[in-house]
Parts: structure tokens; sequence; C-alpha cells
């Protein structure tokens, strides 16, 4: 990679910018066109006072809070890795990462805000719930700013945030990009928020409970309906990991069938972990064993220290499509797999994953299929 491919520069400053996981030969920027457009508007026409109370929502990788850590920001993610890049930029531009609170989707911003930045997240529920939470922290002089591409913006966008917020105004279109301005109106109703949502567990009496960022928040999705109706039975497993585990649907019925097990459940988003630890405590109480890691993948795990991963993997990261995390997963999987320890996986059928998992452990399993997904297996 070129210096120009991680140099962002920008009214602000020049910021070298790197996203995490870091990759060799990555092709993606750490920011993009709306990240550039925001920030010239705000230099341009704007101008925020120094102290200015500053709220940054969804920014992807620390473009945002890097190029305007002098303002002491707030910035709220769902996303782990989002804010281990922000501290990694903060650091590599030799700003202190205590310029920068930074605030997981659970927590709530301290208000009340003079400006508000959004980037429009891939799961509109979860604006919503940023949006309905936000509601009480904003005046009528808050200046709101939400910044997307073209690609990621639904039409939907506009009337939530006209309904939630307030009139909007929309600036024409830059590189893809665009800007939506919100006016607050103290006089909208505000909503009672509706995550998290709940359903019963097919074929159960399981509550499932799932935060507004979760992956299929209102139902059992299909991948996981194929894996749970193959689930493996491994009676000497000690560990079982649920990686990218969701509402840690796939975690709790392991754990039904493997009495004696630690479950241990991982993913990136704070949401998500949330989730599947009010989802088991719900189904088995307080005195069963299991981890709830919010993290990178299965990096803090040691070697050959896992007898069982189940995994469905995400083939986005943001609003960027790619198997680059579920070809993580699986190299990470084989690290902390025991002898004889598997590897279970579901995916879509075009996204090829047996040719990974062949090429990693040598052999790939086909346990089950249907049109559209497959359930494959490898040993360690």
């Amino acid at each position: 990679m070129t210096s120009t491919d991680t140099l962002l520069q920008v009214p602000q400053g020049r910021f070298e910018l790197q996203r995490l996981p870091q990759r060799r030969r990555e092709l993606l920027r750490a920011w993009d066109a709306a990240d550039e457009y925001l920030l010239q508007q705000l230099a341009e026409q704007i101008n925020p006072a120094a102290d200015a109370r500053l709220l940054i929502v969804n920014d992807a990788f620390g473009a945002l809070a890097v190029a305007l850590a002098a303002w002491r920001p707030q910035a709220w993610s769902d996303s782990w890795l989002s804010q281990a890049a922000t501290r990694l930029n903060l650091a590599a531009n030799g700003l202190d990462e205590g310029q920068v609170t930074l605030l997981d989707s659970l927590q709530q911003p301290a208000g009340p805000l003079d400006l508000v930045l959004i980037k429009v997240p891939k799961t509109l529920a979860l604006l919503e719930d940023q949006l309905i939470r936000l509601r009480p922290l904003l005046t009528p002089d808050t200046r709101v700013i939400v910044a997307g591409m073209l690609k990621g913006l639904p039409r939907s966008v506009w009337p939530l945030l006209e309904r939630l917020i307030g009139p909007t105004d929309t600036a024409l279109a830059r590189k893809k990009a665009k800007l939506i301005s919100v006016t607050p109106d103290p006089s909208l109703p505000l909503p009672a928020n509706p995550y998290p949502v709940t359903y019963i567990l097919e074929g159960t009496e399981y509550t499932i409970s799932n935060h507004a960022n979760v992956f299929s928040r209102d139902s059992l999705d299909i991948g996981t309906r194929l894996l749970l109706r193959h689930l493996p039975l491994l009676p000497e497993a000690r560990d079982i990991v649920d990686l990218g585990c969701g509402n840690g649907v796939l975690g709790l019925m392991a754990a039904a069938q493997h009495p004696a097990a630690t479950v241990h459940f991982v993913d990136e988003s704070f949401m998500a972990v949330a989730s599947a630890r009010d989802n088991f405590r719900a189904a088995f109480g307080a005195a069963r064993a299991a981890e709830f890691r919010v993290g990178d993948g299965l990096s803090d795990f040691a070697a050959a220290s896992v007898d069982l991963v189940l995994c469905n993997p995400p083939f986005h990261q943001q609003h960027a499509v790619g198997d680059q995390l579920a070809q993580r997963m699986f190299h990470d999987a084989k690290r902390v797999l025991r002898a004889g320890g598997e590897l279970w996986v579901v995916g879509n059928r075009h996204l090829g994953y047996h040719v990974a998992l062949k090429r990693l452990f040598g052999q790939v399993e086909l346990v089950a299929s249907n049109a559209k997904f497959v359930i494959l297996r490898s040993v360690r």
C-alpha cells in the first residue's frame, strides 16, 4: 500500500489512518468521501467554537475523531474494532487518547450537545435506537449533521430523521456522498424505544432478546436455523466458542446439549454480546459457567484451548462487503482448537468457504445444505 492510501488530507490537517483488522495489501481506506465532505463543511460553513460540545456517532475507524480531537469529542459506536482503530490512529498521529471519550453503544452520551455528527450505519434499527436516545440531549440550537455514501443511504433515512429529530435539509452530493442537516424540533413526540425486541426461539421455550444492532433481530435467520438442525454433539467438549455470536442462539443451544462445557460468546459488537449474555442468563441463570467477550475475534484465546468453534461469519464490515473477516475467523479457529477439535461453519453457498477451509485444515466435510446455505466441518 502506498502512503497516499493512508493519508487523509482535510482542512483540519493531515492524518495517517489505518483500518482494523489490519491486512497485508489492504485495498480499502479508513475513511470515505462522506467523512471528507463532512470535515470540509465543518471547516467552511460551521467552524464550531473551541468549547463546542461535540458527539460523533458511528465513526468507522476514527477518521472523524482524530481530525476533530482538538474539540475533545465523545465518540459513540457499537463496534469494538472502531474503538480500537480510533485509539491506534490517535496514537499514530501523536494525539492523546484522552482527547476522545469513547462510548460503547450501551452507554449514554453526556449532554446537552452543541454539535452531533452521525455516520449512517448499515443497520437502520441502530440509527433509530440512537436517535431516540439522543433526543433528550439536543437543544433547539444543536447542529445535527448526518453523513453517508449514496449507496448506504436508503430513502427511509429521511422520514426516520424527520419523525424523531426534526426537518431535514440535504446538501448537493459530492463524490457520491451526501450530508443531511437536521433541525431539532422539541415539539415532536418522543416515542418509546422499541429495542431490545424479543421472540420465542422456535421449538423451545427460550425468549430471545435482541438489541438494535443484532443481525436478524426479529426472527431466527435461515442460516442459523439450518445449523441448529445439525448442531454437533461432542460429549467430551470442555470449551465451546460461539464466534461472531450475534444474539448467542448457537452457543445457547450448544450449552443445552453440553451441560459440562463452558461456552464462550465472542463478537465485536457490544450490542451482540449484551444480547447473548441476556439470553444465556435468562435460559440458565447465573450459576452456569460462560464467558462473554467483546473484541477482535479469537485473538485473546490461547492456542489449543478450545474443543468446538461454531461460526456463522459476517460477509461485510460496516458497508464494505467481503470475506476478510470470515477468513480471519477460520485462521484463528485453527490456532485455538485442540487436537481433534472441530470448526463448524454455516455460510451462503456462493461464498466458497470450503476452499479456504480445505487449504487451512487439509480437509472439509459438507455436513448439510439447502438451496442457499451449506454447513461445513473441519477437524484440527
